[in-house]
């Protein structure tokens, strides 16, 4: 098989052998159409991908396992019960507020695409599929999925739903962005400890994305914006929208990085600013590993840039964390959800029973 437009056979007492060969090693694994080409070129940026996710991922468990392997259990135990009833009362209203916030993304979105759902059909669906999501992971599928079983009792179609879980997907990395620019701006120095790079560059990359969020919000505020993704087209939310998109994001998570500040040790060795921003580089990290939950990636992002007093102490933080952020929502996620199909399957029942008898208002059913 030959590129277009080339012939081995003309060229090749002409050609460099170096270049004969790359010429041969292309025909090789090039197809000659654009198309096949393009596909080529995907499936090479896919396995890159996955390549990088699964290395991501194995180093995370070796850290992880590294340091566990260093703590012993009596420890661990010493520091879980010496966390605090009000470090464990704290971390559950955080979590409250994070959660709260969540349903406001699924609010907002069904605001972008004009359409009216009762705000606890909302709630519901919006805590289930995050809390489901961030424990099981794949939240496009998992996410989605929930949603559609909830939202399509109220007429949504699959494509609505489709439109609404990208447009909250959106609110979460324009918050992740913004707490990532103010980190690097404000706590410059700070975060230098953790990353390594110079203050200075720290700032610069912070005031870089700062600037890129602010072009988009005035790129929003010019009128009706259209993205495609993945062929299909989608309506951006104007700058009001994207607005309220972003102060949603911030309380999010500052809320959820907030339940893990709140269950270190005190006093604590980093102010809550660098923490945040350390917090969404991990929890970044997690989502490109592909881990259910970013598990382990998280973990060993905290344990190798948060200090602490020990390390027993920071592995039982961060199993409260995970016990607290998301193992409860999870659990109370699916229990809502079996309340809520159980509850609409007893309304059709109800419905069935109501129509047979207005069929015969006399209650008489003999012939």
């Amino acid at each position: 098989m030959a590129l277009p437009g080339t012939s081995e056979t003309a060229s090749a007492g002409r050609e460099h052998p170096a270049r004969r060969l790359t010429t041969r090693l292309l025909n090789a694994v090039i197809p000659d159409s654009v198309e096949n080409k393009k596909e080529a070129r995907h499936k090479i940026g896919r396995t890159i991908l996955i390549a990088l996710s699964v290395g991501i991922f194995i180093l995370a468990i070796v850290v992880v396992a590294r340091t566990f392997s260093q703590i012993s259990l009596g420890d661990l135990r010493s520091a879980v019960a010496a966390t605090s009833g009000e470090q464990i009362a704290t971390a559950f209203l955080l979590t409250t507020i994070s959660f709260t916030a969540l349903t406001g993304y699924d609010a907002l979105a069904l605001r972008q695409l004009k359409l009216r759902v009762p705000y606890p059909t909302t709630a519901l669906a919006s805590f289930a599929s995050y809390a489901i999501s961030f424990t099981l992971g794949f939240p496009l599928f998992t996410a989605g999925t929930v949603r559609y079983w909830i939202y399509s009792g109220k007429g949504l179609s699959a494509g609505k739903v489709a439109s609404l879980t990208v447009i909250a997907g959106l609110t979460f990395w324009l918050g992740m962005a913004l707490l990532i620019g103010i980190g690097f701006t404000v706590r410059a120095g700070g975060v230098s400890h953790l990353d390594h790079l110079d203050p200075m560059l720290n700032r610069v990359i912070g005031i870089a994305i700062i600037l890129v969020l602010g072009a988009y919000l005035v790129w929003t505020s010019q009128g009706h914006r259209h993205a495609t993704i993945q062929g299909y087209k989608l309506e951006l939310p104007g700058f009001w929208l994207t607005f309220g998109q972003i102060c949603l994001g911030l309380v999010d998570l500052c809320a959820a990085a907030g339940v893990l500040f709140v269950l270190l040790t005190p006093p604590r060795a980093i102010d809550y600013l660098t923490f945040v921003t350390v917090y969404v580089f991990g929890s970044l990290l997690g989502i490109a590993s592909n881990a259910p939950g970013g598990i382990g990636v998280f973990e060993a992002t905290m344990l190798k840039t948060v200090p602490a007093h020990s390390e027993a102490a920071l592995f039982a933080s961060l199993l409260l964390f995970r016990i607290i952020y998301y193992l409860v929502p999870f659990v109370l996620g699916l229990a809502l959800l079996g309340a809520h199909e159980s509850i609409k399957r007893w309304k059709t029942l109800r419905d069935a029973m109501t129509g047979n008898n207005d069929d015969d208002p006399d209650g008489d059913t003999t012939g």
